[in-house]
């Protein structure tokens, strides 16, 4: 009922037009976010075709060298070259289309040659159109490199039943993705040309379907080999963190024995651990990270694939999942026990610290102690010396008081010296000794 309300209240003059929009303050990543979901479309492969994927590793770097690179091939054909700023590039070359994408640490370059069908695959690559001069200059290291071959699967039966000579007889990994419309074939090892394979028959998929497929595999080649680089590192750090583990078993073993050895030269052994620790950590925080997101998106590739078995043929994701998971594993393993002796020695170092501070407390109590003991020594030295003090200025006030009874007989006064002078030393002492306390009292009010 209220929504009835407000809109019979709405007239057509009340609709804000389209035009009015650029008067309204916008997200300044508004058109970007929008963009953002259609940056990297899936290629449109008809079939048959050939296709060469390259990964090179950047590091985050080499961003003006990919520029002039890809510009340079521009140029070489006339057409015009990208923006710096754009994360990806694509263009037909005539005898070959370049997909080009550049990732945080890695880039891509897809060389797409739609070729007539052949009945001896991967002697004649896409990557064979293009100028071998200009490839030379590619900056970066190569991490993968493969040729993907796409046929029609109404091919010759007898071609399909040579499928191992394609890959120099090696054993074959097979199955057929997008719910049996296409079957796949690859080794996932390093042929004589320094790269891998694929070889896809497919039935009846689309241009659009078919470029999925296809970049799906390539993506799943890359992650995989990017999901098992930290591998070489966990296992160097795993050796190095089993040795730091002895090490600091020795040091708790100290502390808890309390052995001779000092508590100085523990700490100094649980720095040195410490230290090494951190080295490693900073070497092997962003690679173990990076191992688990490539691993969680290749995963991802194999559940799109949507695969079923060949009889005969171990799966794409049955053969990756036993490789890759083991060496993720290991990676995480190391990283697991690089933050438990982390905070083992965290803990060792509070341990010393605490018998530290209880040595330094005993100290200070013991200097409390004698501190104490020789206030009180120079409290009784000050005592006697205020007793010494007192007979001393009633001496030296006697003195005065004598002078002046001397001088009393000029002045026609009589008097009994002896008597006067006995009377007045008691008195003079008194005198001197309640002063000499009050201004005592003053000074140590003034202290507290």
């Amino acid at each position: 009922m209220l929504t009835k309300l407000i809109s019979n209240e709405l007239s057509e003059n009340d609709v804000l037009p389209s035009s009015l929009l650029s008067k309204i303050a916008t997200h300044p990543l508004r058109e970007k976010l929008y963009n953002e979901l259609h940056n990297r479309p899936f290629p449109s492969i008809s079939s048959p075709a050939q296709l060469t994927h390259i990964a090179i590793q950047h590091q985050g770097k080499l961003k003006q060298e990919e520029h002039d690179f890809i510009s340079l091939l521009c140029n070489k054909f006339q057409v015009n070259s990208p923006a710096k700023s754009m994360p990806c590039f694509y263009q037909d070359f005539g005898l070959f289309s370049l997909r080009w994408e550049r990732h945080l640490e890695y880039s891509t370059y897809t060389f797409i040659h739609q070729a007539p069908l052949t009945d001896q695959p991967f002697i004649k690559n896409a990557i064979d159109y293009v100028p071998s001069n200009w490839l030379e200059k590619m900056p970066g290291q190569v991490i993968a490199a493969v040729h993907l071959i796409i046929e029609p699967e109404n091919i010759d039966k007898k071609i399909t039943h040579k499928v191992e000579q394609f890959f120099d007889n090696m054993s074959l990994i097979a199955s057929a993705p997008v719910n049996s419309q296409a079957k796949v074939w690859s080794s996932f090892k390093l042929h004589n040309d320094g790269f891998g394979r694929f070889l896809i028959y497919q039935q009846d998929l689309s241009a659009a379907q078919l470029g999925r497929l296809t970049q799906q595999l390539l993506q799943l080649d890359t992650y995989r080999l990017m999901a098992t680089l930290g591998l070489p590192l966990a296992r160097v750090i795993n050796s190095e963190l089993n040795q730091l583990d002895l090490q600091l078993q020795q040091v708790t073993t100290y502390i808890a024995l309390g052995t001779d050895k000092s508590d100085r030269e523990l700490l100094t052994q649980v720095s040195k651990i410490a230290a090494k620790v951190e080295d490693y950590r900073s070497q092997s925080t962003y690679r173990f990270s990076a191992t688990n997101a490539y691993y969680d998106v290749a995963l991802q590739r194999m559940e799109e694939l949507k695969e079923e078995e060949i009889p005969g043929y171990i799966t794409l994701q049955e053969f990756l999942m036993r490789r890759i998971t083991p060496a993720v594993k290991t990676c995480q393993t190391a990283s697991n026990h690089l933050e438990d002796i982390s905070r083992r020695v965290t803990r060792a170092s509070d341990l010393l610290r605490t018998r530290v501070d209880m040595v330094l407390q005993e100290q200070n109590q013991t200097l409390l102690k004698s501190m104490n003991h020789r206030a009180h020594v120079q409290m009784r030295l000050q005592q006697t010396v205020e007793g010494l003090s007192v007979a001393a200025i009633s001496y030296y006030g006697m003195q005065l008081f004598e002078t002046m009874l001397t001088s009393l007989p000029t002045l026609g006064i009589d008097y009994n010296h002896e008597l006067v002078s006995g009377f007045a030393v008691p008195i003079v002492i008194g005198i001197v000794f309640v002063v000499t306390r009050l201004v005592h009292r003053r000074l140590m009010k003034e202290l507290k």
